[in-house]
């Protein structure tokens, strides 16, 4: 609660229902460019062809650095298999303190800085961490809010990595 909390504090009230956001389910994920920690800019839509596990997190978010460590270790374990892991930094830190929080914690994907305009493109993230799961086909297999437990990440990887934008089934 502590992190929702500090969430809505920053960005007010504005996020939608939760109904919204199952919407993007089977439906092409929003394309986005935004700018890495060292200046490189990156769109969703590079990735087209892989399975994208899209986290956005901030450097502030407890849940998210218990997380990180998992996505590290999944990116190694499905990275060959055609998974990528993508980081979206939604806090107020700059790009330079996001970089070095990502190094310490060994991050080995893309660290982007985040944008409430992207967030709003997935129907507005009212929870940190939030994941998406995207299909090779750039379609929206799953979402997950708040931290979940490392085998529900795998599983949902997998999904991503089997299915070709198919909507997950509950």
């Amino acid at each position: 609660m502590l992190v929702f909390g500090i969430q809505k504090a920053r960005h007010g009230n504005s996020a939608p229902t939760l109904g919204g956001v199952n919407k993007l389910q089977g439906q092409p994920a929003p394309d986005f460019s935004l700018t890495e920690v060292d200046g490189k800019t990156v769109k969703l839509s590079d990735f087209h062809g892989k399975a994208v596990l899209l986290n956005f997190w901030a450097t502030w978010c407890e849940p998210c650095k218990i997380e990180m460590p998992w996505f590290v270790d999944l990116q190694k374990k499905y990275g060959p298999q055609g998974l990528q892991v993508i980081g979206v930094a939604m806090d107020d830190a700059s790009p330079k303190e996001i970089g070095e929080f990502a190094q310490k914690m060994s991050v080995n994907y893309p660290v982007l800085v985040g944008k409430d305009a992207v967030g709003d493109q997935y129907g507005g993230i009212p929870y940190l961490p939030s994941t998406f799961y995207i299909s090779r086909d750039g379609k929206v297999v799953d979402r997950v809010y708040g931290l979940v437990s490392r085998s529900e990440i795998e599983n949902n990887i997998q999904k991503a990595l089997g299915q070709q934008g198919q909507v997950a089934q509950k």
